[in-house]
């Protein structure tokens, strides 16, 4: 049971998009998930391009050996390729090699991010933390900071993969929990849907069940408690609406928005 970048990031934005990548589900395809994908892999070419004109040619290395990664003398290092015997598997898009603090340490490995939004969210730093977490295991020393290049005017952000590393471990945890399983999660549709690509099959699910997510502005505390009244469909909530009259005093007032109407 292997868990990789691609697995771990989907976890970040959908449990249930973590189950079907993990299971080999083919994608229905998205507009947006294609072009995200194409810029993200453009941004990546290009700011690779820049570092390695920042650095001497033969300061930098592709591809190298994991086995070499404690012997190595280059300063960046590009498509890292690493792995751990806890199946734990990713790919390091760059890695910074800096000289070490002080005579008798070793040298000090900084994981590198390529992202290109300008705007970063949280899930942009766990990835880069789970990038730190697996990198550590293969070298056996922690892993405290990080950086993502990101933005038009690639801008760096440094981050600190030390604080992050004990969520990463829960989201381990429960990504283990979760494939083990032979059943896909409870469906809920979120925010993450317009740009994934099994948009098309996981609404045409919610729309067979007649699931409460369908209703967008529906927060999880509020269908939480719709389920423990018994309610789990959009047309069972239909029947609760019962229109009252306003007082006077509330005339001027927005009226409240009800999910029921």
């Amino acid at each position: 049971m292997k868990i990789t970048q691609s697995i771990f990031h989907a976890h970040l934005k959908c449990p249930t998009k973590c189950w079907l990548k993990f299971t080999g589900e083919p994608p229905a395809g998205n507009a947006y998930a294609e072009w995200a994908q194409s810029q993200n892999e453009s941004y990546r070419d290009s700011a690779i391009d820049r570092l390695r004109s920042e650095v001497p040619q033969i300061e930098c290395a592709v591809a190298p050996a994991q086995e070499s990664l404690k012997t190595s003398k280059w300063r960046m290092g590009f498509d890292v390729a690493v792995a751990t015997s806890q199946n734990l598997e990713t790919c390091l898009q760059g890695v910074e090699r800096a000289p070490s603090e002080g005579r008798g340490k070793s040298a000090r490995f900084i994981p590198i991010r390529f992202a290109f939004s300008n705007k970063l969210g949280k899930s942009e730093k766990l990835l880069l933390a789970f990038y730190a977490f697996v990198l550590s295991s293969v070298l056996g020393r922690d892993i405290h900071i990080g950086r993502i290049i990101h933005g038009d005017n690639h801008a760096s952000l440094k981050v600190k993969t030390s604080k992050l590393t004990g969520e990463v471990r829960k989201r381990l945890d429960k990504i283990a929990a979760l494939v083990s399983n032979p059943t896909p999660p409870d469906l809920v549709l979120n925010r993450h849907c317009a740009e994934c690509e099994f948009q098309a099959r996981c609404r045409q699910k919610a729309i067979e069940k007649d699931d409460l997510s369908l209703l967008s502005s529906m927060s999880e505390k509020e269908r939480k408690k719709l389920r423990s009244k018994g309610i789990f469909t959009v047309t069972q909530i239909s029947y609760t609406f019962r229109p009252r009259r306003r007082p006077k005093r509330l005339r001027d007032k927005r009226e409240k928005y009800h999910h029921s109407l």
